[in-house]
């Protein structure tokens, strides 16, 4: 098990929470700040409105929500930050690590309560001093994959493998992160770690290309820029023969690609909204630590289509799973 998959999620019963119970006299803003619009980031934006909700407050009479992207452009972050600040929310949730990085720098002294989500390593990338605490400012929910799991199944699915493929942005903290904690567990599941630095969407193509012959599994991790450009990375891993493992499962649902191992975003959303309605409640977020997905947040799924393709089958381990697509 990775040093991200502890098992101190702090379930707080909704009925200890005064936001759950009492009405706001004037409905509250919640604003989220997403990165780009995708369907793992809109899962979280999603399954955070719903745990929000789910605790008896009402749209519209106690909450109202906002909801901004900038298309994946960094350069437009202070921008959408700066309109975010001026409505004068009671909360703010940023999704992804350049927001949530961003959101702390422009508003960490506002008096506003901060939530990342989808954020690997919060403290890799500076948003709070520990696993065991938050900022004053600022808690949240991870997206931290047990990569040791990733790596199991991996050994499971491809018996055969020796390489493991890991493409990344090199200027990404969360990616980084990720490819030192592949390279802590492969040893023991009998894989050596082949990292491609990826720099923009336009490098995908040929170093994934180049990478033939070189890598017998590829896997596509949670980085801002590999998953906006996942179809492009399936494309190139498939002209090149190699099976691509993806945290999202759509691809696989599509038979597009072999496999998905990932922690399923809408349980992040949920696992933020609850650390929401403790600040709602007046819970100082600096005792609140980060919340990490646990193992039954995780999914496997795995494409019989996309397998044949490549002309790989799927281990008899694997009969009965409830875990196979056509």
């Amino acid at each position: 098990m990775s040093r991200f998959m502890r098992p101190a999620l702090l379930a707080v019963p909704f009925a200890l929470l005064g936001v759950a119970t009492q009405a706001f006299a004037e409905p509250k803003t919640i604003s989220i700040a997403n990165f780009g619009d995708h369907p793992q980031l809109n899962a979280v934006a999603e399954g955070f409105k719903e745990e929000i909700l789910a605790s008896g407050l009402v749209e519209g009479t106690d909450v109202v929500f906002t909801l901004d992207h900038v298309n994946f452009d960094t350069t437009l972050l202070p921008q959408m930050i700066a309109k975010i600040e001026s409505g004068k929310p009671a909360l703010v949730l940023a999704i992804t690590t350049p927001v949530s990085q961003n959101v702390l720098n422009q508003m960490g002294g506002a008096g506003v309560p901060l939530l990342f989500s989808a954020v690997t390593d919060p403290v890799a990338a500076g948003l709070v001093p520990s696993w065991d605490a938050g900022a004053p400012n600022m808690s949240g929910a991870t997206d931290a994959l047990d990569l040791d799991a990733a790596l199991a199944f991996a050994r499971k699915l491809y018996p055969e493998a020796k390489t493991f493929g890991v493409p990344y942005n090199p200027a990404e903290a969360n990616d980084v992160a990720t490819v030192d904690l592949f390279k802590t567990h492969a040893a023991r599941h009998g894989f050596e770690i082949v990292a491609i630095g990826i720099d923009n969407s336009n490098d995908i193509q040929p170093r994934i290309a180049a990478l033939a012959g070189q890598a017998d599994v590829l896997y596509g991790p949670g980085s801002n820029l590999i998953q906006p450009a996942i179809a492009a990375v399936a494309a190139a891993a498939n002209e090149a023969g190699i099976p691509l493992i993806n945290t999202d499962p759509t691809l696989v649902e599509q038979g597009v690609i072999p496999a998905a191992f990932g922690v399923s975003y809408d349980k992040i959303g949920h696992l933020a909204g609850r650390v929401a309605l403790r600040a709602l409640n007046g819970e100082d977020l600096a005792t609140i630590p980060p919340q990490n997905p646990a193992p039954e947040d995780h999914s496997v799924l795995i494409s019989k289509k996309a397998m044949a393709a490549l002309n790989l089958p799927i281990p008899a381990g694997f009969d009965g799973c409830d875990c196979i697509v056509e």
